[in-house]
């Protein structure tokens, strides 16, 4: 009797085409997994960072005790302390000016704001497009796979004067598991891909609401200044 088929077998005996794009398939699912802990646990942390700030920020801190103390932690990588000292920095600069008025230092601090908010979204949305490429990707690489191993099987079938299962089931066994692994690659990262995407936006959307919130406030106070 032949030795019955398994998975391991059937892809160690596999042909080399096929073995390649299983491993390709294999090394993206790996990486996209790595990317989703990572997003996960960095937008976690980003979560945590923001509620602390905000926490701070609401206190009723002087700002300038609050933006010194931003600038000398070196904890502060990014969020709402580098949105606030970004937009902070650039007020007090433009104030400084015997020149300025209250509508040039907000237009100042409100550009600095938005270039904050542009490098914080970056930050937020690195990596997502990679999940959303191997959702799209890996469904018709496992195809590739699928027609190499169909096309040999029938290869194979010409070779032989009597045709049975045990002589193609390999071929198409292995073009099936090409199949599997493309969906495998793929679905987690169309659901990871969405939620992680969701998950950003609300974060973004929150720092929004701080620099919309933090702009009032630097508003009035930059009437105040120009008015006196």
């Amino acid at each position: 009797m032949s030795e019955p088929l398994s998975v391991t077998s059937i892809i160690l005996h596999a042909s080399l085409p096929v073995q390649l794009i299983m491993l390709v398939l294999l090394v993206l699912s790996l990486l996209s997994w790595i990317v989703i802990f990572q997003r996960r646990r960095d937008y976690r942390a980003a979560r945590l960072r923001s509620e602390v700030f905000e926490d701070d920020f609401w206190s009723g801190v002087d700002l300038n005790q609050l933006y010194q103390r931003v600038k000398q932690e070196a904890a502060n990588d990014g969020g709402q302390a580098q949105i606030f000292s970004a937009g902070f920095h650039e007020y007090n600069r433009l104030r400084e000016l015997s020149n300025a008025g209250g509508s040039s230092i907000m237009q100042g601090a409100e550009r600095a704001m938005r270039v904050a908010l542009g490098r914080e979204q970056e930050v937020l949305e690195a990596h997502l497009p990679f999940l959303a490429t191997v959702a799209s990707v890996s469904p018709y690489i496992g195809l590739l796979g699928t027609v190499w191993g169909i096309m040999t099987a029938f290869l194979g079938l010409a070779q032989h004067d009597q045709v049975t299962l045990q002589v193609v089931a390999p071929d198409i066994a292995e073009a099936l598991i090409a199949t599997a692994m493309g969906l495998v690659a793929a679905i987690p990262a169309v659901v990871a891909y969405n939620r992680l995407s969701q998950d950003a936006e609300s974060v973004f959307a929150r720092y929004q609401t701080f620099a919309e919130e933090f702009s009032s406030i630097l508003h009035r106070r930059a009437h105040q200044v120009s008015a006196h």
